[in-house]
């Protein structure tokens, strides 16, 4: 199990930008593929972007790509989510996720119950 620790979430305007953190716990950060989803108030939790164990693919839901970014520093034990062009339906608790070498692609279709860890979440408010 790895340790997740989100933060960056925060109130925006519609057209505003945010960056997600997501620091991880542990030595072995760089074997593990990471990814965001985020679950809306009344809604179920989705895949929002991923990127692999090598940091060499990542992947988004159609909804998000063109506006976010996910990217990773091995050195610092941390995955981003680059959030630009916000909007209301954004809104939403951002969750980091982690399991062991696991392409980006793999990463959004992985049953959520087979993460290697969970973040407890970072609330993203986009406000019109």
């Amino acid at each position: 199990q790895v340790q997740l620790v989100e933060s960056g979430g925060g109130l925006v305007q519609v057209g505003g930008s945010l960056r997600l953190s997501c620091a991880a716990s542990g030595r072995t950060f760089s074997s593990y593929g990471m990814g965001w989803f985020r679950q809306a108030p009344g809604k179920e939790r989705e895949f929002v972007a991923a990127i692999s164990w090598t940091g060499s693919s990542t992947f988004y839901a159609d909804a998000v790509k063109g506006r976010f970014s996910i990217s990773r520093d091995n050195a610092k034990n941390t995955v981003y989510l680059q959030m630009n062009s916000l909007k209301p339906e954004d809104t939403a608790v951002y969750y980091c996720a982690a399991r062991r070498t696991t392409s980006a692609r793999t990463m959004s279709s992985t049953d959520y119950s087979a993460m290697d860890g969970w973040g407890k979440g970072t609330l993203v408010t986009v406000s019109s």
